[in-house]
């Protein structure tokens, strides 16, 4: 986009006013592209597998988490918790039942050398298939390899960083596209390969198509950045215990956080967990009678198993009609609840449900719709951006733009490579007025307040310019 098509019925200082307004623009589109481009590439390649997940684990867990439905019926989810503590030794932390005839169940276990363990079992024999560490099957590996967490705070930091000038990318980039009179290079591709033009159109359609896409992607995937994410989520959630708004708790709360205990929805990462009460240990009074042999001791710090066994504490949680899938934390000392949560693809089931552990009186039961507007919006955000939301649709759709955005990053860099001089960075031309490129940097800023590792990179960004114009004035000045 060397050139700037103009209304030829424009004065001399309109078009020049034009002029300088596109190459100031222009020119933060390239900062922009230069930061961001390699981080897009990761970006668009792991999330575009991460799309896959249930399929990327049941290829490479499939003895884990598939079975072959017995003629018996499964065995009591005590039991076969029982069985998974008996190889692994330690203390339950959750426990997921399992989801349909052909799944196995999965326990997580905190081993007495120091583990976190998910350990998978045969509901129909109690055989243990296996194990794997907590968050390491091949799509939570995928995951934290999207999201940089291996490689620590700074590394998601640039992550962060990265995922708000792709906005300022987007939004640069629509200014850019605008056809301005022409009609080549809009929806069409001019030129071939050979030609720089051809990179061009091929980088200004694609944006036209995929822009919308990674803008959104770019968006959603803030609430869950290292700096941005946690500081939003702890003002949006903040407050009630931790719990949406509309979700009013008015019982014994603990300092334990629902998180604490495995994945939690972005909305109840703050939500703490409510205490259960023990006075004359009413529990045992209403259960009576009852099978307590898949009681599992092991897991209390205390040494005393809850009132309610593992196996009650299911068949509560049942009758609830909770979704298929939820997992169940364990009691977490004389205090701690069982806690049964479920996020699956259909958001509208989302669900918590928390259960005093002797009596079994649900403490707090609470769905999707008890969710606050904005809370109702950021999930369904953050779903849609997992590929959750529509099944097949979603995925397809999150595929085709993680391609597309794969095309935008290699044609920028094509497109580059033929233009860039022999010296040199190769930055669009600067503006003749510098009012103009001041202009543009202060709407910038704007974008900067609003996400402030943004800001700080703009910050370093504006001085480097700065620098190049006052070098480049210099040398005209001389010359």
């Amino acid at each position: 986009m060397s050139s700037v098509h103009l209304n030829v019925e424009q004065k001399p200082s309109e078009q020049r006013l034009a002029t300088d307004l596109y190459r100031a623009v222009w020119r933060w589109h390239f900062y922009a592209g230069l930061l961001v481009l390699p981080f897009l590439i990761w970006l668009a390649i792991t999330g575009g597998i991460y799309v896959f997940k249930n399929q990327v684990d049941d290829f490479f867990h499939h003895e884990l988490k598939s079975v072959t439905q017995a003629s018996n019926q499964a065995l009591p989810d005590g039991q076969l918790a029982a069985a998974a503590l008996a190889a692994h030794p330690g203390t339950l932390v959750r426990y997921t039942p399992p989801p349909s005839s052909t799944r196995s169940a999965e326990a997580l276990i905190a081993t007495n050398t120091g583990e976190r363990l998910s350990v998978f079992i045969d509901p129909y024999s109690a055989r243990v298939l296996g194990a794997l560490p907590d968050g390491g099957s091949v799509a939570w590996t995928v995951r934290k390899l999207h999201s940089l967490k291996y490689f620590g705070s700074v590394a998601r930091g640039v992550i962060e960083i990265a995922a708000g000038w792709s906005i300022l990318l987007v939004l640069t980039g629509i200014y850019l596209w605008w056809p301005r009179g022409r009609s080549g290079g809009v929806i069409s591709v001019r030129g071939k390969p050979v030609k720089r033009i051809f990179w061009r159109d091929l980088h200004a359609v694609t944006g036209l198509f995929v822009g919308g896409i990674l803008l959104f992607l770019a968006v959603t995937g803030m609430p869950w950045s290292v700096f941005w994410g946690a500081k939003v989520n702890q003002w949006a959630n903040g407050q009630n215990y931790g719990y949406p708004s509309g979700v009013r708790v008015q019982i014994p709360m603990s300092e334990v956080k629902l998180s604490e205990g495995g994945n939690a929805a972005w909305s109840l990462l703050q939500a703490k967990v409510p205490r259960s009460g023990h006075e004359g240990h009413e529990g045992h009074e209403g259960h009576e009678g009852q099978d307590q042999s898949s009681t599992i001791a092991e897991p209390l710090a205390t040494g005393l198993p809850p009132a309610l066994t593992l196996d009650q504490a299911i068949a509560i949680f049942k009758n609830s009609a909770i979704s298929a899938g939820y997992a169940v934390q364990w009691p977490k000392g004389s205090q701690g609840v069982y806690t049964a949560s479920v996020y699956p693809e259909d958001i509208s089931q989302q669900r918590v449900i928390h259960l005093d552990q002797y009596s079994g009186r649900p403490l707090l039961d609470m769905s999707f719709a008890d969710y606050g507007p904005v809370g109702k919006s950021l999930e369904w955000g953050i779903n849609v951006h997992l590929g959750q939301e529509f099944g097949v649709l979603n995925q397809a759709l999150l595929t085709v733009a993680c391609l597309g955005i794969i095309l935008l990053c290699v044609s920028a860099a094509v497109m580059w490579w033929k233009r860039r001089p022999s010296a040199g960075l190769g930055a669009p031309p600067l503006p003749s007025d510098r009012r103009v490129l001041r202009g543009v940097l202060a709407m910038l800023f704007l974008g900067g307040v609003l996400f402030p590792l943004v800001g700080l990179s703009l910050l370093v960004m504006a001085l480097a310019d700065w620098i190049a114009f006052s070098s480049s004035r210099s040398q005209r000045a001389n010359s």
